[in-house]
């Protein structure tokens, strides 16, 4: 999914005509944080609440306002990820969006995309989430993708996330499922090597097969 799908309707712009008093109202009814100051449909920078309420003479053209050279902003073809990645980084509310010719074509609400993402991991689907905890030597999703399909389930979606906390050479993967019932795999996971964080399911992991998996993998272990 690219940014240019991703752009509101609804998102509005500031003019440099505006006055800061203005435009903290605009903000404050579109319920965002953010927007976009454009001139001619020529991107000029984005514009904060917080940077605004400083300013003591709400009168003051926004013509007037220093902008640093470079705003942030997106590609028109720049993937979702890079979207989130960015409004992650800048801590944003709004993303503009510029096209081929470096032309204001949009903005995108941050939690319209959100919502978007959820649904391209296939967060609106049900199934399974397994974490399993590893180190970045040991990630290798083609071999896990070999002992989740061996149990008649498939991966929806995947996250690798590396070392948190200082902790040296670990990081986590989680696997969205298409199955809720996962006790086998989990099993499998474990009787590969595979350290299990945590499993959130519908089904229960503590039924009297996962007991059977549980005495068979120690007995294995023996």
């Amino acid at each position: 999914m690219l940014a240019e799908e991703l752009i509101s309707t609804t998102a509005p712009t500031l003019r440099p005509t505006d006055s800061v008093g203005r435009a903290i109202d605009v903000m404050d009814e579109y319920g965002l944080r953010q927007l976009a100051l454009v001139d001619e449909e020529e991107y000029k920078g984005l514009l904060s609440e917080d940077t605004l309420l400083n300013i003591t003479d709400d009168t003051k053209r926004l013509s007037e306002l220093y902008l640093p050279p470079d705003p942030v902003h997106v590609g028109a073809m720049q993937h979702i990820f890079e979207v989130i990645g960015l409004a992650s980084q800048h801590q944003l509310e709004s993303v503009p969006v510029l096209d081929e010719e470096n032309m204001y074509a949009g903005t995108i609400r941050i939690n319209d995309a959100l919502m978007k993402f959820a649904d391209l991991l296939g967060g609106q689907e049900k199934g399974a989430v397994v974490v399993l905890k590893m180190t970045n030597r040991d990630y290798s999703l083609t071999d896990i993708s070999r002992l989740v399909e061996s149990n008649n389930v498939k991966i929806i979606s995947s996250y690798f996330s590396g070392a948190e906390y200082g902790a040296l050479d670990e990081g986590t993967l989680t696997l969205k499922l298409n199955r809720t019932d996962v006790s086998a795999l989990v099993a499998t996971l474990e009787r590969f090597g595979y350290q299990i964080e945590s499993v959130h399911a519908n089904v229960p992991l503590d039924s009297p097969d996962r007991h059977r998996l549980d005495l068979l993998l120690r007995y294995l272990e023996a």
